[in-house]
């Protein structure tokens, strides 16, 4: 399964012991999976862990992702290099059933899924890849930056304004009081 271009798929029936695996994706392979994920680059990217039975019917994965990516700073675009080296575990539960109503509440545990015909080893390290990218990532030296966006004439919202007692320390200011009156 390293580097290779088939999509390594693990028929869930036939695991009845633990089964070892490793991705290593190629150059191409880096590539394609950035441009789906809008980030500039992976330089380096590897999963590995074991599939093993879990009971009677369920599985349970215990991996580790490894990758450098490459993505622009949120503020100057400049590209930004980051590490990820994260476990990635995932319990597949025969006979469960995913919540089909409009609103559903988490599940304790997030790493259970439905039992498949067969665990796609791929798509399962493009998630964790993909749930592990920094959401806002900066270059060295860059500060964050605060946007204010209002109607013009208006004083914009600040975060201190979103605090739960913000209204009330504002009432008490406006009635110049201090608190031991």
């Amino acid at each position: 399964m390293k580097g290779t271009d088939e999509t390594p798929r693990l028929p869930s029936a036939k695991v009845t012991r633990t089964v070892p695996f490793e991705l290593a994706p190629d150059a191409g392979m880096r590539a394609a999976l950035a441009d789906s994920m809008g980030i500039l680059g992976i330089k380096k990217l590897t999963f590995t862990g074991e599939i093993g039975p879990d009971g009677n019917k369920d599985l349970v994965l215990n991996g580790h992702l490894g990758a450098t990516v490459v993505q622009s700073c949120v503020v100057t675009l400049e590209p930004v290099t980051t590490r990820i080296d994260e476990p990635v575990a995932r319990r597949y539960v025969a006979g469960y059933e995913m919540p089909e109503d409009a609103e559903v509440e988490m599940p304790e545990d997030e790493s259970v899924e439905a039992l498949p015909v067969e665990i796609d080893l791929a798509a399962v390290m493009a998630e964790a890849l993909a749930l592990n990218l920094p959401a806002w990532p900066r270059a060295d030296g860059v500060a964050p930056v605060e946007i204010a966006v209002t109607e013009p004439g208006k004083v914009p919202m600040t975060d201190d304004d979103t605090k739960p007692f913000a209204a009330l320390k504002s009432l008490k200011d406006k009635l110049g009081q201090t608190p031991d009156e």
